[in-house]
């Protein structure tokens, strides 16, 4: 594949979004211009995929514009392997917004379109201030998306969203300034190695890593994604729990591979700052009583996980984190959407009023369980592979401590998924729940008549609405059995991560 088509990836969803929004369509095109993007990207990405398996990379100045002035796009084996996993996401979770008709509200799909080309924006460029630029684009349809279709709850976690990110935002410019006033340039390959070389320059950095920190909601600056993850759709939680904070975590190994050349004297406060990230989520989990909830304390407890691969920065611990990162997006969607059809269908995600669905939803409960037992680290899943390669690693860099938290972590992280079954798949169902008790922001079930009282109709899932979930959790099964594959990609991803040279000579050339 030409390099000139990078500019495709964000020109197509950013293309069709503009197009939406002149004006009024039938539904059957609209929903199918909300698709056909996303498939395109995964297509492309596939291809692109690959097109650098071997190590090569793929550089492009936007425009032919000279170095300096030009948009960089550049896509390695990493970037690629993210394209992939974002663009299925993206996909899969408009099918899912499509099928509870989240599409219904205006501007939803030219949103989700935009915030698509800020994510492979922010994924391709090699160029700080134009990171900025796109993430800024994935953000801003973001506040949109979280307080639509919304209620009071949704809008009050809206609030703490925007001015989160807004005041993240600030800092990260800020950092941008830093390094242009100390190195003279923000283009990333030309900053290779500068920030361990310069005092003034890794002070710049490291405010552009704090901010990203905070995006990635790594702990102590994690409450904000509790908060507002809760307060909206289900199609949006999900999307946003496989883009934002991914997309994060991504720049993070990036900057720290060029910018601080892997500089050793501050990995110890990646290693502190991602156990305590591990440790603290999944006991936050432990007190909540929603699937969601649980869901998103497990979500930041994931993270500590992922980015504890860039903090041993060994080859081993890199292809660790690649791995764990790809991994995580999808199982995380696919619990998200697994126990998002219980909540649509079923009107609720508390569990004591939830109670006895496996005997009612078999394939559910499977998908569910599958999604479970996979971020539980448990055999024959991608999740085991993740995790047992992750504490070899810790193991190897000689961090026993971190090893340990990650081991005890996991077996706490399955107790609480237990939890999660025990009160929503198995036990009873409550009886005689009254019906004003229902989650204002969730579909409910019908209700029919019995001796002039109503009464709750059984509900089940419709096939459609678990599809995407089914897909997903066959896929966490495929990479378990066929680990070798994710493994190789994110081996060669983490070879460009230590020895960035065949990355900077490409943005350079």
């Amino acid at each position: 594949m030409n390099a000139a088509l990078l500019p495709l990836l964000i020109a197509l969803p950013l293309g069709t979004a503009a197009f939406l929004v002149l004006g009024r369509f039938p539904r059957a095109l609209e929903r199918t211009l909300f698709l056909l993007p996303s498939g395109g990207l995964l297509a492309v990405s596939t291809v692109l995929l690959w097109r650098v398996r071997d190590g090569t990379v793929l550089a492009h100045n936007v425009a032919l514009w000279p170095g300096g002035v030009a948009i960089p796009l550049v896509v390695d084996a990493f970037s690629a392997l993210m394209l992939c996993a974002t663009a299925l996401l993206i996909l899969l979770c408009s099918v899912f917004a499509i099928t509870v008709g989240d599409d219904h509200a205006s501007y939803f799909v030219p949103l989700v379109l935009v915030m698509a080309a800020g994510v492979a924006g922010a994924l391709m460029t090699a160029d700080l201030f134009n990171m900025f630029v796109f993430i800024e684009v994935m953000l801003l349809p973001s506040y949109g998306l979280l307080t639509m279709l919304g209620s009071r709850r949704r809008i009050r976690a809206g609030r703490v969203y925007v001015a989160l990110n807004l005041l993240t935002s600030t800092i990260f410019m800020a950092g941008v300034a830093l390094v242009y006033g100390s190195a003279g340039t923000v283009n990333l390959a030309s900053l290779a190695g500068a920030a361990r070389e310069s005092a003034a320059v890794a002070v710049g950095v490291g405010v552009v890593v704090l901010a990203l920190w905070v995006k990635a909601a790594v702990v102590p600056v994690h409450g904000w994604l509790a908060r507002t993850y809760t307060g909206t759709s289900v199609a949006v939680t999900a999307l946003f729990s496989g883009l934002h904070t991914k997309v994060a975590i991504y720049a993070i190994y990036r900057l720290y591979a060029v910018a601080f050349d892997g500089d050793t004297r501050f990995l110890w406060i990646g290693v502190l700052a991602f156990s305590l990230t591990m440790a603290i989520g999944v006991l936050g989990a432990v007190g909540e009583t929603t699937t969601r909830s649980i869901l998103v304390f497990h979500m930041i407890s994931q993270i500590g996980y992922i980015l504890l691969g860039v903090a041993l920065f060994t080859e081993l611990g890199l292809m660790a984190g690649i791995f764990y990162l790809v991994h995580n997006m999808f199982v995380k969607a696919s619990l998200f959407l697994s126990t998002g059809a219980v909540e649509h269908t079923y009107g609720t995600d508390s569990l004591d009023r939830l109670g006895g669905i496996a005997r009612r939803e078999p394939l559910l409960a499977m998908v569910f369980l599958v999604g479970a037992l996979s971020l539980a680290g448990l055999p024959p899943f991608s999740g085991f592979i993740a995790k047992v390669t992750l504490v070899a690693a810790a193991l190897e860099a000689q961090q026993w401590a971190a090893a340990a938290i990650a081991v005890v972590v996991s077996v706490i992280t399955l107790m609480s998924m237990m939890k999660i079954w025990s009160g929503a798949f198995w036990g009873t169902p409550p009886k005689d729940e009254p019906e004003d008790a229902r989650d204002e922001d969730a579909g409910g079930a019908g209700t029919g008549t019995e001796g002039g009282l109503a009464v709750l109709a059984p509900p089940r899932v419709r096939p459609i609405l678990l599809l995407p979930a089914l897909v997903l959790a066959l896929l966490t099964l495929a990479l378990g059995l066929g680990g070798q594959i994710l493994l190789g990609l994110s081996a060669q991803a983490a070879t460009h991560l230590l020895d960035p040279s065949t990355y900077v000579e490409a943005v350079l050339r």
